[in-house]
């Protein structure tokens, strides 16, 4: 979504936390484009862009689910064969 729009600080928070269950907020955030770089910058990213925007006021509890790092995986491992 950031990467249509031009850069992360063109979205608003409305637009990529969604209620779900029981009043939970939910975000997905992606990494870079495939090539750039690893996942970890597009989680930092996120967390700014969620702190920056007032995400985690009013919150008991914040749960992230990551995604291995597979594309800074794949580079550490073939340079270890």
């Amino acid at each position: 979504m950031a990467a249509e729009r031009g850069a992360v600080e063109d979205l608003e928070l409305e637009e990529v936390m969604l209620e779900g269950f029981r009043g939970v907020r939910c975000v997905e955030s992606g990494g870079p484009e495939p090539g750039v770089g690893c996942a970890g910058r597009g989680i930092i990213t996120s967390i700014n862009f969620l702190e920056e925007n007032g995400a985690y006021q009013d919150l008991d509890f914040v749960s992230y689910d990551v995604l291995g790092d597979v594309v800074c995986g794949i580079s550490a491992n073939s340079r270890l064969k």
